[in-house]
């Protein structure tokens, strides 16, 4: 018995406020516009921001790394010198200033 029934259509509400005074119009359209411009440039700042301290790091990293290596072969290339511990004594003669020889140290 449902099955020969028919649905009867539900009402249309009519809208009863006039729509050019509910749109954003013209200034809606303004402002959205002002803010997205803003905020692209914000984006295309802070990525160069960004970009500038990363670039900033590996420069300073590639440095210290030339230094370092700089450093390493002037140790390689520099001869070396003799320390006062390598220089053999002489029995009898102070190892410090001030302080008497040992027998240990003769020799």
């Amino acid at each position: 018995m449902l099955r020969f029934t028919v649905p009867t259509p539900a009402p249309v509400p009519t809208s009863q406020v006039d729509d050019a005074l509910v749109t954003p119009g013209v200034w809606g359209f303004v402002i959205t516009f002002l803010l997205v411009v803003a905020v692209v440039l914000l984006i295309i700042d802070m990525t160069r921001r960004i970009r500038r301290v990363t670039h900033r790091a590996q420069v300073r990293e590639q440095l210290e790394l030339e230094q370092l290596a700089a450093e390493a072969a002037a140790l390689a290339d520099e001869p070396r010198k003799p320390e006062k511990s390598d220089k053999p004594t002489k029995p009898g003669t102070p190892t410090k200033p001030g302080k008497p020889a040992t027998p240990d140290s003769a020799g």
